[in-house]
């Protein structure tokens, strides 16, 4: 089976939120099945200081009266075709943001359509997000190609249908107000990141006003859970790390937090709580709650706080502020950094993650594979992957709270500064966490199974692909 993936994009060479690891993790796991997999994403301005791109394109094409060139080369670390969209509105050293952002990825899409049909011709496109929202319904009338589209994030929904009509090509036939909705409408299948988030977009609460047509389309929706690549997240080999650990020699683990502490200014003490967050500050992810409760829950404990991330200009302002009045308990590093990300995950003590909603998240996955004990609001993919942490019956991975309130947030957090106190037990719940499985491998069975139904295929796993799954599984450490 011929698989494209088309996204805005790929971990490690493009990536700003949960859908880059996605489409940078499960291509490799498919190709080691045996799938003729292939991913489609724009030529950033930035790509060619990460990986060798050669200098002649290997197509060329047209779409809305615009000419691309598509360049060929390999995903780091893996033998899977990368093709690379190269147009002028893709230059600039960014991947979102600019007032063409509607403009240009609706001619990604269609430039990924015009690929399709005239140069390397796939059984099924797996779109992701508005950004490919087009391609299913542009499909629609090619049945020997079939789509799969994927919500990573239901809030960001594209151009609306007389934007649409202005620039592109929009068939007799479509139907739905804006990009997301039309995709939802004309996709083989429609999947989304977690079973709680599929769930969750049917009510009014989480369906930013599509919950009616997610519910009329809910049997031909699935939520499948994301994974983490665990070859490259893996403590007991990363190279960015301190020092490396596994979850039965975690006192080596100590370094990488005295090593954060000294990175990002904090006062060295091996002793005392240290929280960690890696997000986006926007209002998704809880900035609101932390910057309400945060005064009160230092002024209460002696924690320390390290967040690395960029988002609304209020947010950092605000959490810039903070951080001066708490001088050596609190840093804020306005950036993205992997390496400074990993060291997070590897040396803070627990993870905050007290998301407005939350489609899966991939932070918290990562923390529990370091070692970081998360703090989660009970929704989305957060309710699937960290269940409540019960000291008495030594059960789940996490402290967590319901409702969307700064009490709740506070009391959460105090009991995990209170629970770090019991060393022993804090041990035990650092290992469970490391304990728990979130590789590709047990949600690739998952993708066959829908890929194969959309082409018409018995969505059964072969012996082969079920035996390869279960050794690679097996072999995780």
């Amino acid at each position: 089976m011929r698989i494209l993936f088309v996204a805005a994009e790929v971990a490690p060479l493009a990536k700003a939120g949960g859908m880059g690891d996605v489409v940078g993790a499960l291509p490799k796991v498919l190709h080691k099945l045996g799938y003729d997999v292939r991913i489609f994403i724009p030529y950033y301005g930035f790509l060619a200081d990460k990986l060798g791109i050669p200098p002649a394109p290997i197509w060329q094409g047209n779409a809305m009266f615009q000419n691309f060139v598509i360049y060929e080369t390999t995903l780091p670390n893996s033998d899977v075709p990368l093709y690379l969209f190269g147009h002028p509105a893709f230059t600039p050293r960014r991947i979102y943001h600019g007032d063409d952002e509607f403009w240009r990825f609706t001619l990604f899409a269609n430039g990924a359509a015009e690929f399709a049909w005239n140069f390397w011709k796939p059984n099924v496109i797996h779109c992701h997000d508005w950004h490919t929202g087009m391609i299913p319904v542009w499909m629609h009338q090619t049945p020997d190609i079939n789509t799969v589209f994927t919500i990573h994030n239901l809030a960001y929904q594209g151009p609306w249908r007389g934007y649409l009509e202005q620039i592109t090509w929009c068939p007799w036939y479509m139907q739905g107000n804006n990009v997301m909705a039309s995709a939802l409408q004309f996709a083989g299948r429609v999947t989304t990141v977690s079973p709680t988030y599929a769930q969750q977009i049917q009510t009014a609460e989480y369906g930013e006003k599509l919950e009616s047509l997610l519910s009329h389309i809910h049997e031909n929706m699935a939520g499948i859970l994301n994974g983490i690549d665990v070859e490259n997240y893996n403590p007991a080999t990363d190279k960015l790390l301190y020092k490396t650990f596994t979850k039965d020699t975690l006192e080596r683990r100590q370094a990488n937090k005295i090593g954060l502490q000294e990175e990002t200014g904090l006062e060295v003490n091996g002793n005392i709580l240290l929280m960690g967050m890696v997000t986006r500050l926007v209002e998704q992810k809880g900035i609101d709650l932390v910057i309400q409760i945060l005064d009160r829950f230092m002024a209460y404990t002696d924690a320390q706080l390290v967040i690395v991330g960029t988002g609304d200009r209020y947010y950092e302002n605000r959490l810039w502020q903070m951080a001066s009045r708490f001088r050596g308990r609190m840093s804020v590093q306005l950036l993205y950094n992997d390496a400074l990300s990993r060291r997070v995950y590897s040396g803070s003590d627990v993870f905050l993650m007290p998301s407005r909603f939350e489609p899966c998240g991939i932070s918290q996955l990562l923390a529990m594979r370091y070692g970081c004990v998360p703090i989660v609001r009970r929704t989305g993919g957060l309710v699937d992957t960290v269940p409540f942490y019960d000291p008495i019956k030594n059960t789940g991975t996490g402290y967590c709270f319901d409702r969307y309130e700064p009490l709740d947030f506070l009391t959460c957090m105090i009991r995990a500064w209170e629970g770090f106190r019991f060393k022993k037990d804090w041990q035990k719940l650092q290992q469970r966490c490391m304990s728990q499985n979130f590789s590709w491998y047990k949600s690739t069975a998952e993708y066959i199974r829908i890929y194969k139904s959309v082409v018409g295929q018995p969505p059964e796993l072969s012996k082969a692909e079920y035996n390869k799954l279960n050794f690679f599984n097996e072999s995780i450490n």
